[in-house]
């Protein structure tokens, strides 16, 4: 595994990240599980596997403008993209 597809696994198992995917997918009340978290990913980056994110040039641009909004959300930049 490299580094996009390490820092995909990695963001599926941060329960703040959990939480913007259930608040993205209407899903009230917490975080969602890093299960519905990957489908999730893997959706917005229109992938099968998340090994795709490091191979795939549009698949990676669309994973780090999930990154961004995901950022943006939890105030660590200033405005969305």
């Amino acid at each position: 595994m490299t580094a996009l597809a390490r820092r995909a696994g990695i963001l599926c198992n941060d329960e703040r990240f959990r939480l913007f995917v259930a608040l993205r997918i209407t899903q009230p009340g917490g975080p969602v599980t890093a299960t519905a978290a990957a489908e999730y990913l893997r959706g917005q980056c229109g992938i099968t596997s998340r090994r795709a994110l490091d191979t795939d040039p549009d698949a990676a641009d669309r994973f780090a403008a999930l990154c961004t909004d995901f950022d943006a959300w939890r105030g660590r930049i200033a405005t969305q993209r």
